[in-house]
């Protein structure tokens, strides 16, 4: 087993894979900014080469609105090792063009090349990230996009840098680099391919269909049918407005604001890139191996804050120009912008991954490559929507049908700042439609400020889709919590109703769907309405947890199990995970010391606890004493 994501990169299973895809990230990266190298050591005019730089993205985005649709199909009918190496093979024809178009020096040569990797990319992005959960435990599912999301970033900055100087190294065989480079790695890319392991398609007998309006609107509606999936596909494609906006100014802010030239750019560029990588690589240590949306609230405030404090700054113009990196960072200032740059990168990076693993996780094999596809199309549409209204916001007026209409005319700084509220707003928006990531993230700073969690048989006992019943020891009045924070999927809890009923805490616990229940005998339609609640949340798939002993334990010993287990059984068998609290006792929020006056602080600060469950047993087999066995021996002598 991998106890951290960089013990996969020593695995077949995922380590070609990875070389793969950052190979790809890195050439197509190499073949963009030498085609501006080119332009450059021809001596074309400027506005030839504003016009090709504002071409060329387009080209390259455009194959994602056409082709995504099918390319997911392909992908979910395909053997996905199979489909890499197609894609790959295409990777080698295409660079082949481009290197024609480099040796002639002909740019709409060139250009049609650049449609062809961005059809490349097209096919083999529902594919990078779908045969991700094939060859990952749930418990690496995490850090392997960590990982993944890391060498995108790194390959994408050296890409440029390597690109960028093809030309300037070469000199007068800058054509010959520069073909020699794109097609050398578009082979090796191919050659390592062949090394990854066969992954069996998601839908082999799936028929693709080739129209791609219908079917765009088809793996769309496929992708939204969860809300928190959804929110999900959202939130990626809002990082990607949000990573566009920001990216496509460093330029320009490099020279205006910061007082340099393309080094400063490339500096900036890097720190974000490098804070990207770090953030993406601390998900799998901060979400302790689980998929834990809890993280992407932290990371859409933290590039908020970051973003802020880089409007405030710098907001003017530079203290001097000219400057080299050494002289930027000496001067007032510098520091703090780049800190600010690479705060940014690391908090997008907590704010992403996760979000690429919820969707992994909660989507079902045989639909992820079209759910995969239906993201590349919506992540297109916002970063076209970012360059056209990042240019809008900086123009002072436009004319439109003889009518002059007056535009913001904002500097960099200002539309930094409007992107810094902008974002709040979209993830507060977002948080209040799926109140989970909430939840999940207040669930996550408790707990994990409380406690150091230590977490057995989670994510292979606990079923990744479909019902399930978890019933558990309960021993403090945190107990909720940190099985929440534990246990990758929304858990419905059921709780005391006068627990249930305290002011504030109330809108707290109806967020997180607890189901209220009450003693037969204190309210026998509080009882009812439990049952009924909890039959319809298991119907619907959800996963219930109850605590069978009906109250905290007095002793630290678990109490004898209830028989409202088996009632909830007899009208829905659905499997049953026993699961056990570890070292809990000891809290300040057991029942150890008495009364909530005379509670004792724990012995030692975020002391470690542990959550343990047991493999499922058939609802048709289980009972009440057989599953408060199971508890006790999960939680053996400690309590």
């Amino acid at each position: 087993m991998a106890y951290n994501q960089f013990e996969l990169l020593r695995q077949r299973r995922f380590l070609p894979f990875f070389v793969v895809q950052s190979l790809g990230a890195f050439n197509d990266n190499v073949y963009r900014q030498a085609i501006i190298g080119m332009l450059f050591w021809l001596g074309v005019p400027i506005e030839q080469r504003t016009l090709y730089t504002n071409l060329a993205p387009a080209l390259f985005i455009l194959p994602f609105f056409l082709f995504s649709a099918t390319a997911g199909q392909i992908a979910e009918k395909l053997e996905k090792s199979r489909l890499i190496r197609i894609t790959t093979t295409m990777e080698i024809a295409i660079m082949s063009v481009a290197g024609l178009g480099f040796l002639l020096q002909n740019m709409p040569l060139l250009l049609v090349a650049l449609f062809g990797t961005g059809l490349q990319s097209a096919l083999f992005g529902p594919v990078k990230y779908s045969i991700l959960p094939s060859v990952l435990k749930p418990e690496e599912l995490t850090g392997g996009n960590g990982l993944v999301e890391m060498g995108t970033s790194m390959s994408i900055l050296i890409g440029m840098i390597v690109g960028g100087l093809i030309f300037t190294l070469a000199g007068n065989h800058g054509p010959v680099a520069a073909a020699s480079a794109i097609v050398a790695l578009a082979i090796a890319g191919n050659l390592v391919s062949r090394m990854i392991p066969p992954v069996d398609a998601g839908a082999p007998d799936l028929k693709v269909q080739l129209n791609p309006i219908p079917e765009s609107r088809h793996v769309l509606a496929l992708a939204r049918k969860q809300p928190a999936v959804r929110n999900s596909m959202l939130g990626i494609s809002w990082f990607w407005f949000f990573g566009t906006v920001l990216t496509a100014q460093l330029p320009t802010y490099a020279e205006l604001h910061l007082g340099g030239d393309q080094r400063l750019y490339l500096l900036a560029f890097a720190l974000f890139s490098i804070g990207t990588g770090i953030g993406s690589l601390l998900c799998e240590k901060l979400s302790a191996r689980t998929v834990e949306i809890g993280l992407v609230p932290l990371g859409a405030f933290g590039m908020s804050a970051f973003l802020l404090d880089l409007y405030f700054a710098r907001t003017g113009a530079p203290p001097a120009t000219g400057l080299t990196v050494s002289q930027f960072l000496d001067h007032p200032g510098g520091w703090r912008i780049a800190i600010d740059l690479t705060g940014i990168g690391l908090f997008s990076g907590l704010f992403l991954v996760p979000l690429f693993a919820l969707i992994q996780s909660r989507t079902p094999r045989s639909e992820l490559s079209r759910v995969i596809s239906a993201v590349n199309i919506q992540n297109a549409f916002f970063i076209v929507l970012a360059a056209v209204l990042a240019i809008a916001l900086q123009m002072e007026q436009a004319t439109l049908g003889g009518i002059t209409l007056p535009l913001p005319g904002l500097s960099i700084p200002q539309l930094f700042l409007a992107l810094a509220i902008a974002n709040t707003l979209v993830a507060i928006w977002i948080f209040t439609l799926v109140p989970e990531f909430l939840m999940r993230f207040l669930s996550w700073v408790l707990v994990r400020t409380l406690y150091r969690l230590r977490l057995h048989g989670i994510e292979k006992h606990i079923p990744d889709e479909g019902p399930a019943l978890i019933v558990c020891n309960h021993v403090t009045y945190m107990d909720a919590l940190v099985l929440s924070a534990s246990i990758p999927r929304p858990v419905r809890f059921v709780m005391y109703y006068r627990i249930f009923n305290i002011p504030v805490m109330r809108w707290i616990f109806r967020t997180g769907k607890a189901i209220p229940i009450a003693g037969a005998k204190e309210d026998p339609v509080v009882m009812r309405q439990a049952f009924e609640d909890v039959d319809a949340a298991l119907a619907d798939g959800q996963l219930v947890c109850i605590f069978p002993e009906g109250a905290l334990t007095r002793d630290g010993n678990i109490a004898p199990f209830k028989a409202g287990m088996e009632r909830i059984l007899e009208r829905r068998p659905v499997p049953v995970v026993p699961m056990a609290l570890k070292h809990m006792w000891t809290s300040m929020w057991s029942k150890r010391d008495g009364r909530l006056g005379r509670m004792r602080v724990p012995r030692r600060f975020r002391a470690h606890v542990e959550v343990v469950a047991g493999e499922p047993v058939d609802g048709r087999e289980a009972g009440a004493a057989m599953m408060e066995a199971k508890v006790r021996a999960l939680r053996g002598n400690d309590a």
